[in-house]
């Protein structure tokens, strides 16, 4: 024990956190447990191929096989930390076995649609996903953005807007990235030129962007919502043999353009952030800007640079909540999605598919919360709301491993401050 680093004692604690979670499970779920009912998993939402249409089990029983296989995740884990390796695998073994082994007794007698589950909690997290790429832009490049909301909402304002007068869903997501940019902007202005506390001005332009769009909600978009809200929105595209894949063919293959653009923006930033000359100079300004200065890179303009692409990125991600979803526009319709993004960015370490993690784990909570509340199951809702924040506090305190920013995230940066 006294031989562990700092990182493989927050994994141990970690490992510890899912051993006594596997056993309050156990207690609770099965030990304790006196459901007999049985639960059915449903696996069919449209025309793909049928490889299982349903799954019935006693939830019990149910409970029990899943708990034995988050043991078999505490025992990978235990391996994976002897082997000085990332608990990663582990961590996904166990989440899912606990998740199901939760379902088997909350929704005992229920029918759960489980394709259906992961297709809505695909859908609750894009613009999470768009947000935490455009948080994870501006803090590898040394800006905390604390205007992702702000950059959200905009997107969705302007993109419902454009969408209604042009009659065009196109048109909608056209505006969208220049909207969210424009924010950006803001931004970029007062924190990199002016040197503003970058907390405090991402504060003040989520109340502006809240103040403003719901002053024109208000005496614009309501009193002339044929004209100006009430705008198209995308339908889904299926894409040939993709789509009919079973389970993952409807989930992953069958949305809307805006997805399948996040899918590319998302793996563009993975290679980019890594692979390329911008990205090894973006994270060299992340973290020690001096020495990015010092062989000829311009810190506050590549900055600069960044920070508006990191608002194009989250302008996309605001016109999903109109012309990808319902078409119109409502006040605050964003409803903190911008925090929880910045929330996701910091579960996943500051890092693409971290941060896609744990925004498709939010949107799962987000989702399973709301299909747990429709067919009847007697847990407040309120409680599964909490899991994503619990989660994050969790992570952020270090337990499941080591959770760092960008060293220079935050900090203005001059020539004369070497």
């Amino acid at each position: 024990m006294h031989n562990l680093t700092v990182q493989q004692r927050r994994q141990l604690r970690g490992l510890i956190t899912m051993f006594v979670l596997t056993l309050f499970g156990a207690y609770v779920f099965y030990f304790n447990s006196d459901k007999t009912e049985p639960i059915t998993f449903g696996f069919i939402v449209g025309d793909e191929w049928k490889l299982i249409k349903e799954w019935v089990i006693v939830s019990k029983t149910g409970a029990g096989i899943f708990l034995s296989l988050s043991i078999v995740g505490v025992l990978v884990g235990y391996l994976q930390l002897r082997s000085k390796r990332t608990l990663s695998l582990s961590s996904f073994i166990f989440g899912f076995s606990f998740i199901m082994a939760f379902l088997c007794w909350a929704a005992s007698g229920k029918f759960i649609p489980f394709t259906g589950l992961l297709q809505g909690a695909l859908m609750l997290s894009v613009p999470l996903i768009f947000g935490s790429m455009s948080g994870l832009l501006c803090e590898k490049s040394g800006v905390i953005n604390i205007s992702i909301e702000g950059q959200l909402l905009a997107a969705a304002f302007v993109s419902g807007i454009v969408a209604s007068l042009t009659k065009s869903s196109i048109w909608g997501l056209v505006a969208a990235p220049f909207a969210g940019a424009l924010i950006s902007l803001l931004l970029a202005v007062f924190a990199i030129k002016y040197a503003v506390d970058q907390v405090i001005i991402g504060f003040v332009i989520n109340v502006l962007v809240i103040g403003f769009t719901g002053f024109i909600y208000t005496e614009l978009l309501i009193p002339y919502e044929a004209t100006w809200n009430t705008g198209p929105s995308f339908s889904a595209i299926a894409i040939p043999i993709l789509s009919k894949i079973p389970i993952i063919g409807p989930v992953l293959f069958n949305q809307t353009i805006i997805i399948y653009f996040m899918y590319l923006i998302v793996i563009a930033i993975q290679i980019a952030l890594f692979k390329s000359r911008w990205g090894l100079r973006t994270r060299a300004i992340g973290e020690m800007p001096i020495a990015a200065d010092s062989v000829g890179i311009n810190v506050n303009r590549l900055r600069f640079w960044n920070v508006i692409l990191a608002g194009f990125v989250a302008g996309i991600g605001g016109a999903y909540f109109t012309v990808g979803s319902v078409g119109g526009f409502t006040k605050q319709m964003t409803a903190g999605a911008g925090f929880i993004a910045l929330a996701g960015l910091i579960f996943g370490k500051w890092t693409p598919k971290g941060a896609v993690i744990a925004a498709l784990f939010f949107g799962f909570a987000d989702n399973l919360q709301g299909t747990l509340t429709i067919i009847g199951v007697p847990i407040p809702s309120e409680f599964m709301l909490m899991v994503p924040y619990v989660a994050t506090i969790i992570a952020v305190s270090g337990v499941v491993g080591r959770v760092r920013a960008p060293a220079a995230d935050g900090i203005p940066y001059s020539r004369g401050n070497k």
